[in-house]
């Protein structure tokens, strides 16, 4: 079923176009719990087709608009049923492919695909292959089996002992995925966030999570199937690992910041704790925090992940890559052990 109207946007999924691409723009807009629109713009007529491949290439792909000119249909959406759609452009033969940045759970918190964004050479950021999430302590059934379905082999876990402690992940369980962490404190961490007004808040969190960070490499490079890495909010440390994969793949950085900066809009901190009893959990030091939080007049909120001052902190801390280490890439080959023939193969990997 196919309807085409007009509505206010949310949630756009945005597949920034390649220099010699007819499709200027290519975008999914969440309309409601069934309900999807892909927006486009484009002189020429467009066909887009449909399927459960993010490549596109599986025998089941439904096309689902011949020559369309409108440049916005509306389709429904199956709940559990994740979709990546291909629009070939009429005139020159070009392709985008679009999904939804962000899963539908129900109970889930900042979980979506990297993809989608413009890298290296023009090419395009693949959908399907690398996922980033808050914490999944709450997910329910139906949101098992939507996750079920992207076919997740690695899930590394950025997390402290601590937090895996009272929110521990279970979709490994779930889906016989590769579980990978690594034990620390975060009460180093804990003690130096609200300091100076939280400037330069992300110096040496990448070295402390440097273990993890080289799995999600390792995982990546070996590519025996779709990754997902997570941290409690999705947001920080997680955020720190989005910027330096998409790094690595050419993203520049205005785009890597508008990713990080999503997780403002995206996260849903009542479902990345549980509820607790601090007396369960003696000497835990997120306890406190996550109950406090959660008595918070309206519940948890996301915070905008600024300094006082107005600075981004992702920005801060590609600032002290930079003067301390001249590059990302050299920062990745130095901390990670993430060659230059490495990176070169991630892109082959990893770009379209």
């Amino acid at each position: 079923m196919r309807t085409i109207i007009a509505a206010t946007a949310s949630l756009l999924v945005i597949a920034s176009a390649t220099p010699s691409a007819a499709i200027d723009r290519a975008a999914i807009t969440r309309i409601d719990a069934g309900h999807i629109a892909i927006e486009w713009s484009d002189a020429d007529p467009v066909t887009i087709s449909a399927s459960s491949d993010p490549a596109g290439a599986d025998a089941a792909a439904e096309v689902i608009a011949k020559a369309d000119r409108s440049r916005r249909i509306v389709l429904a959406a199956t709940a559990g049923q994740r979709r990546y759609y291909t629009l070939r452009d009429g005139g020159d033969g070009s392709v985008r492919r679009v999904a939804e940045r962000v899963l539908p759970l129900e109970q889930g918190s900042n979980f979506r695909d990297v993809g989608g964004y413009a890298g290296a050479d023009g090419k395009q950021v693949v959908w399907g292959r690398i996922f980033r999430s808050g914490a999944m302590p709450l997910l329910t059934e139906a949101d098992y089996a939507t996750l079920a379905n992207l076919k997740i082999v690695t899930i590394v876990d950025l997390r402290s002992t601590d937090e895996r402690m009272i929110a521990p992940t279970m979709l490994d369980d779930r889906t016989d995925a590769t579980f990978i962490s690594n034990d620390y404190s975060l009460k180093p961490l804990m003690a130096g966030l609200g300091k100076n007004g939280g400037e330069y808040m992300y110096s040496g969190m990448g070295l402390m999570i440097s273990p993890q960070l080289k799995a999600i490499f390792r995982s990546l490079i070996k590519a025996e199937g779709p990754v997902l890495y997570n941290c409690s909010a999705g947001q920080d440390r997680t955020g720190i690992a989005t910027a330096l994969v998409l790094s690595a793949l050419g993203v520049d950085r205005k785009t890597i910041l508008e990713d990080y900066h999503l997780s403002t809009e995206l996260r849903r901190p009542q479902f990345e704790m549980p509820a607790l009893d601090p007396a369960d959990w003696p000497g835990n030091p997120i306890v406190p925090y996550y109950v406090a939080s959660l008595k918070k007049p309206g519940g948890p909120k996301a915070e905008p992940l600024y300094t006082a001052k107005g600075a981004s902190h992702l920005a801060q801390l590609f600032e002290v890559i930079d003067r301390d280490y001249g590059s990302v890439e050299v920062y990745l080959a130095k901390e990670l052990g993430v060659t230059k023939a490495e990176i070169s193969r991630l892109r082959a990997l990893y770009l379209n």
